[in-house]
């Protein structure tokens, strides 16, 4: 029987099997930002520790920064406090930090790739739980706590738990306007928030071969949504092809380093704890109603009628009932950006369509790059232009309104139509807001039409 790709990344990063069964494992690269790496460095400096290779640690500043007035010190002086911790924490230890003075600042999650840092056949650890992320590139990444960040820097490794490996086949091919947003959507509202706890997920089938680079990150980042830490694909062609040129991607022993990653992939044979698997022509435009990614529905379903007491809790929150459609549900915003949906793929797809309409009265509308590259891209292709010509807010590398961490947020009872990854109570800064998550093209359709509606039809979208 052969072995899948997570147990070989395993077993090579593996430093020994500890005596309550966890093993010890070799973290290849450490990506930390600004929110949970101070209390960590914090603590190595009461132990006298230094930070052991400080080569394979990289920072970046995402959670807190503004998108909109970046002059220092910050408005907020939590913020700014956090920003001065990281420069001083970098600095002292030797550490690379992309602020934004060097503009290669961005998502950590973005940044990144981008750097080419991510690469297959490795293991990647950050301090933030949607690190499976990384896993897009055949590598075994996971987010860790503030306890473990402290581990990692020390010594390089830290304790785990091995995981059980579910392969998530989803075959045949997808409908036009249907996204990569949409298929991990869809993959959680039938397997659950909890359906992944303590496994792995392995995205795989002929989807999955044929996204890009920017839709498999899409659909990894979200893995955690659906209870596993850990998601991945297996490397290929274009794996490959999308690190090559990256600055930190291998030069002198490109091809060596190439048919390493090619025998990480799983063996034709790899056994799995478990198999499921889905049809791409089953899934549609999806949409949230509820308070988490599981309570998710196609654009043309309706709400369904509460089974239990999250459903009803959900209902209770959002003030949706069910047996209503979403579409038709009125928007007060329009996010587009994230480590799910906030690179140059996204925007572009969203702004081939937003081309030529106005975003609807009453609408706020965003859209954040994920990084200095991102930005830089856009702009180079009038991007940047096309959205805010549409009246759209073009705004500066980060997090932004994904998460309460930054000045932009929801107000009151506002609802927003979301590209990010969570529609927790209050994730987007109020306390009764509401979070419904969705492909950035059927955010631009929201946009543009002041409520929920199916981009397929906004956008004559495959006839």
């Amino acid at each position: 029987m052969g072995k899948n790709l997570f147990n070989k990344v395993w077993e090579k990063h593996a430093v020994r099997v500890l005596p309550n069964g966890q093993t010890q494992l070799f973290i290849g690269m450490h990506l930390i930002h600004e929110v949970t790496s101070p209390q960590a460095f914090a603590m190595l400096k009461d132990l006298g520790i230094k930070v052991a290779f400080p080569e394979r640690t990289f920072a970046t500043v995402d959670h807190i920064i503004p998108t909109d007035d970046r002059s220092r010190p910050y408005a907020d002086p939590l913020a700014e406090e956090m920003m001065q911790a990281i420069e001083k924490n970098t600095k002292e230890n030797g550490i690379t930090f992309f602020s934004p003075e060097t503009e290669k600042q961005g998502v950590v999650h973005i940044v990144g790739p981008e750097q080419g840092l991510t690469q297959p056949g490795t293991t990647v650890a950050c301090g933030d739980s949607h690190t499976a992320t990384h896993g897009a590139f055949g590598a075994v990444a996971f987010g860790i706590g503030t306890s473990q960040v402290r581990d990692v820097l020390a010594t390089q490794t830290m304790s785990i738990a091995p995981f059980k490996v579910k392969r998530v086949e989803v075959n045949g091919k997808l409908k036009p306007g249907v996204y990569a947003k949409d298929v991990i959507l869809y993959i959680i509202s039938k397997l659950g928030v909890s359906g992944g706890v303590g496994y792995a997920y392995e995205f795989a089938g002929d989807v999955i071969d044929n996204m890009s680079m920017e839709g498999r990150m899409t659909v990894c980042n979200m893995a955690i949504e659906g209870g596993a830490r850990v998601g991945y694909i297996n490397p290929d062609e274009t794996t490959f092809e999308y690190i090559k040129g990256k600055p930190y991607a291998p030069k002198d022993n490109w091809d060596e380093m190439v048919e390493y990653w090619k025998s990480v992939a799983s063996d034709a044979d790899a056994d799995y704890d478990d198999i499921v698997k889905f049809d791409g022509a089953d899934i549609e435009p999806m949409i949230t109603w509820g308070i988490n990614p599981e309570q998710t529905i196609k654009i043309t379903e309706k709400i369904p009628s509460p089974k239990n007491d999250v459903m009803q809790e959900a209902l209770d929150y959002t003030g949706f009932a069910g047996g209503e459609m979403m579409k038709g549900k009125k928007v007060d915003v329009v996010f587009i950006g994230s480590c799910t949906n906030g690179r140059i793929e996204d925007f572009r797809e969203a702004a081939k369509y937003v081309k030529g309409h106005n975003v609807a009265a009453g609408v706020r509308a965003l859209a954040v790059p994920g990084s200095f590259g991102v930005r830089d891209q856009a702009v180079a292709e009038g991007l940047d232009k096309i959205f805010t010509e549409a009246g759209f807010e073009w705004r500066e590398p980060g997090c932004s309104m994904c998460l309460a961490m930054n000045p932009d947020k929801l107000v009151g009872r506002e609802i927003s139509a979301s590209t990010s990854n969570r529609n927790f109570k209050g994730r987007q800064g109020s306390s009764t807001g509401r979070t419904l998550l969705l492909s950035p093209v059927m955010a631009v359709a929201a946009a543009v039409t002041g409520e929920i509606s199916d981009c397929r039809e906004v956008f004559e979208i495959g006839g």
